[in-house]
């Protein structure tokens, strides 16, 4: 387990709740439908987070050590056409939002099924292409420079992002989590500044 496969579970978390809610929406609930739209933007936020920073901040450490540019070239691509997929969802959850009918539900999850099969096949190839080389460098001083770059966010995302992390995590992620980042900094957070979080999206993922 990594703190990268921690995000990569939340992400496939919160896709396949989408995926079953979208199924089973009441047709013209709209706010149902606003809420589903809300809970799907702050998913999209946090991937789109993600990836842009191994964009950013990874791929070009890979390329430093050597490694090889097909890899990291497709690493990319993965990753426009995960942006490109949740871009068309996006529309079609607004698309949902404004009409909350069923006909706009049904193409909201024909699109968030697209979506899910596009982001879970790059998930898998960075877990197990890209994990392994990032092991063998873990304990090198530029990993550790990019660790602190993807930790520099400001307190409200990482209040934010522990809050969603930890939405329904279980036990043994948890326990791992501990050895990564202290118990009561993630409470802390998550609890405070990660209230927004906890109060406009979790309740989503428990109404049906």
């Amino acid at each position: 387990m990594t703190m990268n496969r921690l995000i990569h579970v939340a992400v496939r978390r919160d896709l396949d709740r989408l995926w079953t809610a979208l199924g089973q929406v009441t047709d013209g609930d709209v706010p149902r439908a606003r809420a589903l739209e809300r809970a799907f933007a702050h998913l999209r936020d946090e991937l789109t987070r993600h990836h842009e920073g191994e964009d950013i901040h990874v791929w070009p450490m890979l390329s430093g050590f050597g490694v090889a540019p097909d890899l990291l070239a497709a690493m990319e691509s993965e990753h426009q056409a995960m942006s490109d997929a949740l871009a068309e969802t996006s529309a079609a959850m607004s698309r949902f939002a404004a009409s909350g009918s069923a006909a706009d539900a049904a193409a909201a999850r024909t699109s968030v099924g697209s979506t899910r099969e596009v982001v879970a096949r790059h998930l898998t190839h960075e877990e197990e292409d890209v994990e392994p080389i990032l092991r063998t460098h873990e304990n090198s001083a530029e990993w550790k420079a990019v660790e602190k770059k993807l930790r520099s966010v400001s307190p409200g995302e990482a209040g934010r992002f522990f809050a969603w992390l930890t939405d329904g995590m279980t036990d043994d992620h948890r326990a791992f989590m501990r050895t990564q980042v202290p118990a009561p900094v993630v409470f802390a957070l998550s609890r405070t500044l990660g209230r927004r979080y906890t109060r406009e999206v979790a309740p989503v993922w428990r109404a049906g």
